[in-house]
């Protein structure tokens, strides 16, 4: 009797092992989601930057041979493709001022200045880029970026029919949180609720 208590639990066992049964691994991602709004600035944004490729790409030259001037562009948009150039020409400053620790990301998605003091542990480079800024050249980087990102916030505004002033705020969150994504580990970054770390 014995016996056949045993060949009762080995049954069920056996069943699972012959059949094949296994668990499956299950992966899961989380993809982040992009709000309404963000899709909107994104665009909006992305509209800006193609506008600056197609006027560089004008010939100046007809097919014919004659001379043509550039199309014309609203002061709107000169101001935009300068921001754009701006915020271009200093990425790779301020990429290294933000790794050295003296600027940061902030929520309003611009940039915040901190204390000139030098890392413990730095690169060879990175302590001879430090070296070639005075205070002085290091504010005016950091306002000129500054600037330009009011610029192409506002003119994420005017040409976007869904947009007004009212809504600089959520656009400005929209920035922060891109520019928060975009930073390196290891950069200073505030958070919508004020606080500052370096994730």
């Amino acid at each position: 009797m014995n016996n056949w208590r045993i060949l009762g639990g080995l049954l069920p066992l056996s069943l699972v092992l012959i059949s094949g049964c296994t668990l499956a691994k299950v992966d899961v991602k989380v993809v982040s989601e992009r709000t309404s709004l963000e899709n909107q600035v994104l665009g909006s944004y992305s509209s800006l930057s193609e506008d600056l490729l197609l006027v560089a790409s004008v010939r100046g030259v007809s097919p014919t041979g004659k001379i043509e001037s550039a199309p014309a562009r609203s002061q709107e948009q000169q101001d935009a493709s300068r921001a754009l150039e701006t915020v271009a020409f200093h990425a790779d400053d301020l990429e290294n001022f933000k790794r050295l620790g003296w600027a940061g990301e902030n929520r309003d998605g611009l940039i915040t200045p901190f204390p000139r003091e030098l890392p413990k542990s730095l690169t060879p480079e990175l302590k001879a880029f430090a070296s070639l800024y005075s205070e002085q050249e290091f504010q005016q980087v950091l306002s000129e970026v500054n600037r330009a990102r009011e610029v192409l916030m506002l003119r994420v505004i005017q040409t976007n029919e869904n947009f007004s002033a009212q809504d600089l705020p959520a656009i400005r969150k929209v920035f922060a949180k891109l520019n928060r994504q975009n930073s390196a580990p290891g950069t200073r970054v505030q958070a919508e609720d004020g606080s500052w770390s370096t994730p």
